[in-house]
């Protein structure tokens, strides 16, 4: 018995997917997921308007901090119980007993309904901005929703390509990804630094926007660190990914905490460069695009083609962070079919024998992706709704393992907090100082992730995450209590709890 498949039997689970990534092919899977600096372009507009370029900044600072001491700890966990459920596997063996079935249900939908949510949200984020693409070059061209939705598609089709016919050589493929990833930040920052009009320091770092009429600047600046929220949004994708990791226990921690600050570093050094090469502000915010920085990427240039290739590069970036989105959509899945806690389990949890692939849960993901576009096609601000659970979906499953880890530490009692610690331990120390810090950013970024970006709301600027969370969470409990706590075979743990 290996290692990694001692450590999954010490949880009572047997190695079904085949082991395919080392240490530099699953830090480029997340770095391309995550695709930081990519998305920072893409949700430039939602902290403009709240916080300004001063808002951005500093809001941006304030979410790599947290989000490197939330990743910190769930690395720590990662390390402890290398499953692919992650957060729901992380819950059934650090809440009380009496709770820990429920807890562990409720968060695995959660996470399940997050990142089913956020490989979608990424397919429709690439299918806008070729729309944008195709308004710069074709001012006379009038997007519709049906459009957007056939582009949405060619986007998804591009995921489910790489995660079935390319999936056996993923690792290589995702390596060609993070060469891609750094080479295009280079080649969208030069241009844009040497050719770009140059701002201040004081119009980067001094300059405040209130554009939604909040009552307080400060009030504005936290509506508006959303956008930094989400640019990392998906972070603990390797914890999904880790039943195809070699020494997953150790590998997969150290990857997310690299991935982490390479991508913040190329994240800021991009947000800078984009502030500080705004050019005609007011023509930035009112592109008919819909991006901003396609306008600036044309004015930086002078040149609409040189302004498409920039873009068709992220874009290109985008598309294979959300095959790396589908691919952890699908592991999570798959994990939480194999533990039968969601309908017709026994064919979602099936593995392909020849390929080691769980092929079922990657076409099941990739039909939700599907169904979700059609939406778009009657209301795009009940697609909007949907997606925007992404974020609160994301932080709610961070939050109750990252919660409960700090209890057990403060509590610290002798015979009932002995955790069965793996290689990855932050220490009786620091582990506590760095929950607590992620934990607080994670509080605040859940809260602010309800609010809608303006004062004044419509049903087109309402933000229905709140409604949609809600709603998930009162689907989960009743399924947990007319199925789920039958049916629900959660993680084998009587090991740890005689231990305890």
């Amino acid at each position: 018995m290996t290692r990694d498949e001692g450590e999954m039997a010490f949880y009572g689970k047997k190695a079904q997917l085949k082991r395919r990534f080392g240490f530099l092919s699953i830090v480029g899977f997340i770095c391309s997921l995550l695709a930081t600096w990519e998305v920072m372009f893409a949700v430039f507009l939602y902290g403009f308007q709240n916080g300004g370029p001063a808002g951005l900044v500093y809001g941006y600072i304030f979410c790599w901090v947290g989000t490197l001491a939330a990743m910190a700890s769930l690395a720590e966990m990662a390390s402890m119980m290398p499953l692919a459920g992650g957060q729901y596997h992380w819950v059934s063996i650090l809440a009380p007993p009496s709770t820990a079935k429920f807890l562990s249900y409720i968060t695995g939908w959660l996470t399940v309904i997050a990142w089913e949510a956020a490989q979608a949200s990424i397919a429709f984020l690439g299918a806008t901005i070729i729309q944008g693409l195709i308004i710069l070059n074709q001012p006379t061209y009038t997007p519709t929703r049906w459009q957007g939705t056939l582009l949405y598609y060619f986007v998804l089709a591009f995921m489910v390509f790489i995660n079935t016919f390319l999936a056996r050589w993923l690792p290589k493929v995702e390596g060609i990804f993070l060469c891609v990833h750094v080479i295009g930040f280079f080649a969208v920052l030069i241009p844009l630094v040497y050719l770009g009009p140059h701002g201040s320091a004081k119009d980067v770092f001094a300059t405040f926007i209130n554009g939604g009429g909040w009552s307080s600047d400060g009030l504005s600046f936290f509506v508006g660190i959303i956008a930094s929220v989400y640019t990392f949004t998906g972070a603990d994708s390797a914890n999904h990914m880790a039943e195809e990791v070699y020494n997953a226990s150790t590998v997969v921690p150290w990857a997310i905490v690299a991935t982490i600050m390479v991508n913040g570093v190329l994240g800021l050094a991009l947000l800078l460069a984009l502030l500080f090469c705004l050019g005609d502000i007011d023509a930035a915010l009112n592109t008919p695009t819909g991006f901003p920085f396609i306008e600036i990427f044309a004015q930086a240039t002078n040149s609409n083609t040189a302004a498409t290739i920039m873009t068709c590069l992220i874009l290109f970036l985008l598309a294979a962070s959300g095959s790396g989105g589908m691919a952890t959509a699908s592991r999570l899945l798959w994990s939480f079919a194999r533990d039968n806690a969601v309908p017709f389990s026994s064919y979602i949890s099936r593995v392909h024998p020849t390929t080691g692939l769980p092929l079922y849960s990657i076409l099941v993901s990739a039909i939700i992706a599907f169904l979700l576009a059609l939406i778009n096609i009657g209301s795009t601000a009940a697609f909007n709704a949907i997606i925007s659970m992404v974020v609160a979906g994301f932080m709610a499953s961070y939050m109750v393992p990252i919660a409960l880890i700090l209890h057990k530490r403060l509590r610290n009692h002798p015979d009932k907090d002995k955790l069965h610690w793996g290689p990855w331990h932050m220490g009786p120390v620091l582990g506590p100082i760095v929950n607590a810090v992620g934990l607080g950013y994670i509080v605040i970024a859940l809260f602010f992730s309800f609010f809608p970006s303006t004062v004044t709301v419509n049903p087109v600027t309402m933000n229905w995450s709140c409604l949609l969370f809600g709603a998930t969470v009162l689907f989960s409990i009743v399924y947990y209590m007319t199925y789920g706590r039958y049916a629900y075979k959660w993680p084998v743990v009587d090991t740890i709890r005689r231990d305890q």
